[in-house]
């Protein structure tokens, strides 16, 4: 029993000194990283499956989705879209040449109102220079009524004939939209009449008409030649408060 105790005590020292000793843990320490490492290495392959295995299916469900956005149209569909398309553009066209149009009877109304004026303008003014040529005649006529004795029964109805000459005349003119522009009295018009002179005068209001040297005429509201006259002025001394 003895033996047996002390062979049982040898095998502990020996064991013990196995434990402590510095190789023997070394190698130890080796042996167990080189087991956890094999088995990472075991997992490795499967986490790559798995990996690989996620991105499958990822791309499967793109796949899918992008199948189901371009999902092939019917022939009534596909004829729907298209009829849609033509409409589409059917109405722009109506509204491009709608505006088109609308700008075409724009212009043509501008030019029709044009033409239009200018054909009045004419049918107005058309005798103008026709009637410039015959105030001449209108004051020739006024002179010899002028220097006319109406007292000389022997040239009497020379007179009385030049006179019925005159009306005659005057009325012709107006109905061609002439008429006569006799100021006498009235205020001066810079408009219608050309002062020749002015006159000193304290009976009637300065910038009056005193007397007047030829009558005016226009045709339709336009000037065909001014009035020339004789406008008055305050007398010295005193304060013009009409100028």
């Amino acid at each position: 029993m003895v033996i047996a105790n002390k062979s049982t005590k040898h095998q502990l020292s020996a064991l013990e000194a196995y434990k402590y000793n510095p190789i023997n843990s070394a190698v130890e320490n080796l042996l167990k990283e080189y087991t956890e490492l094999s088995m990472s290495n075991e997992q490795t392959p499967q986490n790559d499956e798995e990996l690989e295995a996620g991105t499958e299916a990822e791309q499967q469900a793109a796949e899918q989705a992008t199948d189901e956005e371009f999902v092939e149209l019917t022939e009534d569909q596909q004829r729907i879209v298209d009829l849609e398309a033509a409409v589409i553009a059917a109405e722009t066209k109506v509204a491009d040449q709608k505006d088109s149009v609308m700008r075409a009877i724009a212009d043509a109304d501008n030019a029709r109102k044009r033409a239009q004026g200018e054909i009045d303008k004419a049918r107005k003014f058309a005798l103008e220079k026709f009637a410039g040529e015959l105030l001449p005649v209108a004051d020739n006529l006024e002179r010899a009524l002028q220097g006319a004795n109406p007292e000389d029964e022997a040239i009497k109805p020379i007179v009385d004939g030049v006179e019925l000459t005159l009306k005659s005349f005057f009325s012709t003119i107006e109905k061609f939209g002439m008429t006569v522009i006799d100021p006498q009295g009235q205020p001066f018009n810079p408009e219608q009449h050309q002062a020749m002179s002015m006159q000193e005068n304290a009976e009637l209001p300065p910038n009056t008409v005193l007397a007047v040297m030829q009558k005016g005429y226009e045709i339709n509201g336009r000037l065909l030649r001014p009035a020339m006259v004789m406008v008055t002025r305050a007398p010295e001394g005193t304060v013009d408060t009409q100028a």
